[in-house]
């Protein structure tokens, strides 16, 4: 960046008095660019249309960008007046379907040499999307692929394209799998169902081990126009594992519904099934849903580690603020304690975590569920079943003449349910529970809404707990980062010194290049003291018991986040991410 701000000062851009501000101020700052724009020496946009026009002189290359996005400048408006420069299309390959077909026609080799990529043809063209457009080297070499149809240029982010060519590269290997169940097919005809290739159940314990490999939690398999995608949820976000050609989807699917024992002829309907199989001899269930869709199916697979070790509550994340409040509430007599949290939150995993932090021999400890996901001695676990009547109401009355100590529901999702754990908690009984609400606070309006009066409420509640799972920065590519000034004065409320250093992953191939690697929590925690307890019967507003918590000490989850950030195990995007004000 050195030589860039040194062309600055040479064409006007900037001047040198103004840099020379920035060197004499206590404690100087470094002359960089992302210092330059918190000093208002020049903004972002002029600095992404100075780019763009060395771009097209020549004497900045695209593959330096990455050197801007390290300084928080966004490069896609960059790509953008580069591509209207010279007259081609800018292609966002995230909204594209690559034609594996027309993909296929090429050797990688080719593609990952002049890193493009073959995205549509019609009737007039082929387009190509090359990370750099004006390389005619590489257009010319692939001009003859094509000889018939003339390529039409087009651009996408580097970074973009490297992904795909890099995901596309694991499909490539697959080819001899794909062949083979093709050549199944072919073979069997008409006498030989969909599923019974060999090479199926092949390629079916690939996926599964690249997703356990991969610290996956789930596997989506979906249908789309051309082809057949598989994608897993890696620390909370899907990336695209493979892609194959649409004529793979449907023997893949039957065999998966084999395994879960599913009717394979029945795809007009939702079904539900489990799968159990030992992948690189770890014991692992695999929860399949499959559902219609105008495609074909959407088929998932939620991933539970059979010999996975409880997580403790003091190695979840926890703050140890939040870890203290929240221990004190399980260890209540009675009454009920609410883990609150959008789906995939981690609710589940505190609500285990709480259980193995209180169980006693002395105590009769029942669960309902809904699956029983962890298996734990010395408790009884419920599963509910509501083919056979054994809802979550109907099992909470039964377990109540079983005479427990504790109870945990996997969760509350009607006013029957509710009103029970709230009678069950009046009568003696500690419960454990979650619900969804975006937060703690919301959590006492909620239940109020659902019908339960305040005053049983106000008797009942002992503390909520409101949660969400961040990515934590990956350790191998951890590296300093300068925060946007109006993202800095956004969050300066909560920063306990004046020039606080935060962090960022590069990206490496230990996190597969997404600069994140594992999850832990944030979390807010509202014990219900006596203050609060009257105004929840006294039907007091949000903002009153907001403001009521606040004088307790409550802080909240964007806060706790915040403190996370600074500590620098995770990164302040992730907290807007997850908890933006």
């Amino acid at each position: 960046m050195k030589k860039l701000i040194e062309e600055m000062v040479h064409d006007r851009v900037v001047k040198k008095e103004d840099l020379a501000r920035l060197v004499r101020k206590r404690p100087p700052l470094k002359i960089t660019l992302a210092n330059m724009m918190a000093e208002n020496v020049i903004d972002e946009k002029g600095i992404q249309e100075y780019v763009a026009k060395k771009i097209r002189q020549g004497s900045f290359s695209i593959s330096q960008l990455k050197e801007l996005e390290r300084e928080g400048i966004a490069i896609d408006p960059i790509l953008k007046k580069v591509a209207e420069d010279l007259h081609i299309r800018y292609i966002d390959l995230d909204e594209v379907e690559v034609d594996m077909q027309l993909f296929s026609r090429i050797p990688y080799s080719q593609l990952l040499k002049y890193r493009a990529i073959p995205v549509e043809e019609t009737d007039l063209n082929v387009t190509v999307v090359f990370e750099d457009p004006l390389d005619m080297g590489a257009q010319d070499a692939l001009q003859r692929l094509f000889p018939r149809k003339p390529l039409q240029v087009a651009m996408a982010n580097p970074k973009k394209i490297r992904e795909l060519l890099q995901r596309m590269e694991i499909s490539e290997s697959l080819k001899v799998y794909i062949d083979e169940i093709r050549k199944d097919l072919r073979e069997g005809g008409v006498d030989k169902e969909e599923g019974e290739s060999p090479a199926v159940l092949k390629l079916i314990d690939l996926i599964f081990k690249n997703a356990i490999v991969n610290r996956a939690s789930d596997i989506h398999i979906e249908a789309t126009e051309k082809n057949c995608v598989v994608r897993d949820r890696i620390d909370g976000m899907l990336q695209q594992s493979f892609i194959f050609d649409k004529d793979i989807f449907n023997p893949l699917a039957s065999r998966m519904k084999l395994l879960a024992n599913l009717d394979i002829a029945e795809k007009r309907k939702p079904q539900d099934g489990r799968i159990s199989m030992t992948v690189a001899g770890r014991e692992f269930d695999f929860r399949v849903s499959t559902l219609p869709t105008l495609l074909g199916e959407s088929i998932v697979l939620r991933i539970l580690d059979k010999s996975k070790v409880l997580v403790r509550l003091e190695d979840a994340g926890m703050s140890e603020f939040c870890y203290n409040r929240f221990t004190e509430a399980i260890r209540a007599p009675y009454g009920i304690v609410l883990v609150t949290g959008p789906t995939g939150s981690g609710k589940t995993t505190t609500l285990y975590g709480a259980l193995n932090a209180i169980r006693d021999v002395k105590d009769k400890i029942i669960t309902v569920e809904d699956p029983v996901e962890y298996q734990m001695g010395g408790i009884q676990q419920v599963q509910v079943n509501p083919h056979a009547g054994l809802t979550f109401a109907a099992a909470l009355r039964s377990i109540l003449r079983q005479d427990p100590d504790k109870i945990m529901i996997g969760e509350i999702r009607d006013a029957e349910t509710l009103r029970i754990a709230i009678q069950a908690a009046l009568t003696g009984h500690l419960v454990l529970s979650t619900l969804h609400t975006n937060d703690a606070i919301s959590a006492v309006t909620r239940i109020i809404d659902m019908g339960i009066e305040s005053y049983l409420v106000s008797g009942a509640l002992v503390a909520i707990q409101a949660q969400r799972l961040v990515r934590k920065i990956c350790p191998y590519c951890k590296t300093a980062e300068t925060l946007l000034p109006n993202l800095l004065e956004e969050i300066r409320p909560y920063l306990s010194v004046d020039n606080p250093t935060f962090y960022r992953g590069e990206g490496c191939k230990e996190c597969n290049g997404s600069g994140y690697l594992g999850r832990e929590m944030i979390a807010e925690v509202l014990p219900i003291s006596d203050t609060l307890s009257r105004m929840i019967a006294a039907n007091a507003s949000k903002e009153k018991l907001t403001e009521q918590a606040m004088k307790e000490g409550f802080i909240t989850m964007f806060e706790d986040g915040i403190k996370k950030a600074l500590a620098g195990e995770t990164t302040v995007e992730e907290i807007f991410r997850v908890a933006r004000l």
